[in-house]
């Protein structure tokens, strides 16, 4: 320290030539190693001048930079952090602002050692110094707990009333971190009257101090809006009066007129409009006006419309206001910036919410945005292209859809995208003929994304027909259905739900071919060598062709025959019960076979006789021939027969830990012991090593009792 003051005169530079150095020598590393080589070597330098009782106090402000240095930079500097907090209590302003500086970096409200420091926070709130006293309001936002806010409270009310603006907006601030330190006001804050305080300081004549007020208010009307109701007019009159250019210009920002403070009471108005009819009919004409005087063409004049078309979205519905909106955020789609036509993607997104007609004439410059090579900004444009669909765009929509889907790779984009595209054609789809093409094209390009339940629309489409009883119309739908199909069977690495959706279709409906049955049978059978079959679609496939054969009352081709012989020894056990099934069918009686493999009969309902009458000739011909009749269990339980399968021993003994002794355990070798099935007596292995070493049992004595000495 010695050298420092040496190479100091008493009116040199604030810093020392040694920091200059190591501010110069951190910017000069050239990897992380030789960083962190030169933190240590400083680490090592501060230690003793931190701990020397009689180091000069006009560098303790430098040393304390330095420290933040060390921190910032990764080392450890926990053993100086004591000496941070102490150096708060310095009577220099500038050492007591760079020590709340570093004690504010250094720690956190957590901290237990923040309680050394609260006794000079209650002190430097008292200070005649108002700069002090700003010192002392700044560390409170960092360091004070919930614990020791009534520490700290009472001075804070007191300085709201402070001469001068710069404490009462540091005091707001403060009572703002107390509300985030105690939100529900049950703790430290309860039976504190908060908001009569923020109500002054939201009148209060410097807008430095209202700007404070208004971030406390917003938060607490985040919690509950209702409180706050009363607060609309004021906050009506403070908007209009900024946007009018009534305050000072050094509130301006690019010509704007408080732009941030516009938008925080554009967010304050949304929060309490919502679902208020009453609220938002004072709010629309002063919205409205900041919206058309913040459309400026710069940045900070867009940042202003945005935000008034999420307060116009927010609020309760005005349709003139809604067109504004509209018309205004629209021109963000013209823009050549990605960032503008992603804000104006998300306020065209929250006024089609509302209502979609609003959006409706700007859907092209909407589509054009699926052309953008932004992802972020296409993938934002699909979700608002799915909200404006309706029944008369569903087509231009989904066709855009389904071209971005042939153009992506992203497989979490493509499963949101198929799934939309399935919504969509589900619910507006023109006509059925419409629905199976684009769920064709959906099942081609999604590939394994495509969910089973989508799959399963689409089956139960093409069985139920267009849902108009017309008998030819269902027939020509399902006859395309087996055309497009056989067409798409000659493509390769076709997905696994798309092949199960054409074996079904080809198995119900193949006769409906306009080739031969032969040539659909050859042709489903094939998929073996062009397709990677699964064993999933292995058993839609032997179902397909068990049903093919039983329509069409003909025979399986060689290859079929493989098929079903392969699987049916096959270790898939459902594979291969799936194919023994279908060969007993087909090898049965005609009248089996269509029982059991019934034509077009996947719709409906299957009426089950829990009494089996099927089975009365077989049952009344085993009586005849000496059979016993069934018993029920409950005339079994009435004539005193009880269970004896092992599965109700297990379920009638208790469950309980087993206290019984395990058997001893019998070295190898050593002679087995004999079970007499007899009399039921068993010999134990431990009577075999008894002091008289006989396999035989003494004599005179019973076996049950011969006893063993353990």
């Amino acid at each position: 320290m010695n050298s420092i003051t040496a190479s100091m005169g008493k009116k040199g530079p604030t810093w020392s030539r040694e920091f200059d150095s190591l501010i110069r020598a951190i910017g000069e590393c050239k990897s992380k190693a030789e960083e962190d080589a030169l933190i240590s070597k400083e680490v090592e330098i501060l230690k003793p001048r931190l701990k020397d009782p009689k180091m000069d106090k006009r560098w303790l402000k430098e040393l304390l930079v330095r420290l933040i240095y060390v921190e910032m930079l990764g080392q450890d500097a926990s053993w100086a952090h004591v000496k941070a907090l102490q150096a708060c209590s310095e009577t220099n302003l500038i050492t007591k602002k760079v020590a709340y500086l570093a004690s504010s970096l250094f720690l956190d409200y957590k901290d237990d050692t923040i309680i050394l420091v609260v006794n000079t926070l209650s002190t430097d709130l008292k200070s005649d110094n108002y700069l002090v006293v700003c010192s002392a309001l700044t560390a409170i936002c960092k360091l004070i707990s919930p614990d020791l806010i009534n520490a700290v409270l009472p001075r804070t009310l007191e300085l709201l009333t402070h001469p001068k603006e710069l404490v009462r907006k540091k005091a707001v601030m403060a009572l703002d971190r107390y509300l985030q330190l105690d939100p529900e006001r049950d703790g430290p804050l309860a039976g504190v009257d908060l908001d009569r305080h923020l109500r002054q300081a939201l009148c209060d004549k410097d807008p430095s101090v209202m700007s404070a007020a208004l971030c406390a208010l917003q938060e607490a009307i985040q919690t509950d809006p209702k409180p706050y109701k009363n607060l609309i007019p004021s906050f009506v009159s403070i908007l209009k009066q900024v946007a009018e250019h009534r305050l000072p210009k050094a509130f301006d920002y690019h010509r704007t007129p408080a732009p941030f403070l516009q938008i925080k009471l554009l967010r304050i108005l949304g929060q309490l409009g919502v679902s208020d009819k009453q609220a938002s009919d004072n709010m629309y004409a002063v919205v409205a006006d900041s919206m058309r005087r913040g459309n400026t063409g710069h940045t900070i004049g867009n940042a202003i419309v945005y935000e008034a078309v999420r307060t116009i979205a927010n609020i309760y519905p005005n349709p003139t206001l809604l067109q504004s909106a509209a018309e205004m955020i629209s021109t963000f789609l013209k823009s050549s910036s990605h960032n503008l036509k992603y804000v104006g993607i998300d306020g065209l997104a929250r006024i089609v919410r509302i209502n979609p007609k609003y959006a409706a004439e700007h859907q092209l410059a909407v589509i054009d945005c699926l052309e953008d090579p932004d992802d972020m900004l296409k993938k934002k444009t699909l979700e608002l292209l799915y909200k404006m669909t309706k029944p008369n765009n569903v087509e231009v929509i989904v066709d855009k859809m389904v071209d971005y889907l042939r153009n992506t790779n992203d497989e979490v984009t493509k499963t949101e995208v198929v799934k939309r595209i399935g919504e969509l054609a589900e619910r507006f789809a023109p006509d059925t003929q419409w629905f199976l093409d684009t769920m064709n094209q959906v099942f081609e390009l999604g590939g394994d994304v495509v969910s089973p339940q989508l799959a399963n629309s689409l089956m139960r489409l093409i069985a139920e027909g267009a849902g108009e009883e017309d008998d030819q119309a269902d027939t020509e739908l399902r006859a395309q259905a087996v055309a497009s199909y056989l067409d798409l069977l000659d493509k390769p690495k076709l997905s696994a739900v798309l092949l199960k959706v054409i074996c079904w279709v080809l198995g119900e409906y193949g006769t409906l071919a306009d080739v031969p049955v032969d040539s659909v049978i050859d042709k489903l059978a094939g998929i073996l060598d062009t397709q990677n079959v699964t064993d999933s679609v292995r058993g839609y496939l032997i179902t397909a062709l068990g049903k093919l054969c039983s329509q069409a009352q003909c025979n399986l081709s060689p290859q079929a025959h493989q098929l079903l012989h392969d699987a049916a020894n096959s270790r898939n056990l459902d594979l291969q019960q799936n194919a023994l099934e279908v060969q007993a069918l087909l090898s049965g009686a005609v009248q089996t076979r269509q029982a059991g493999l019934p034509p077009d009969a996947s719709c409906e309902d299957l009426q089950i006789d829990v009494s089996l009458p099927f089975l009365n000739s077989f049952v009344q011909q085993a009586l005849e021939h000496g059979a016993a009749p069934y018993i029920s269990q409950q005339q079994r339980a009435s004539m005193g027969v009880m269970p004896t399968s092992r599965h109700h021993e297990a379920a009638e003994q208790p469950h309980a830990l087993r206290f019984a002794a395990y058997e001893k355990a019998q070295a190898p070798g050593a002679a087995q012991p004999q079970h007499n099935l007899l009399d039921g007596s068993h010999q134990q292995a431990a009577s075999q090593q008894s002091s008289s070493r006989s396999s035989s049992p003494v004599k005179g004595k019973k076996p049950s009792e011969t006893r063993t000495t353990m």
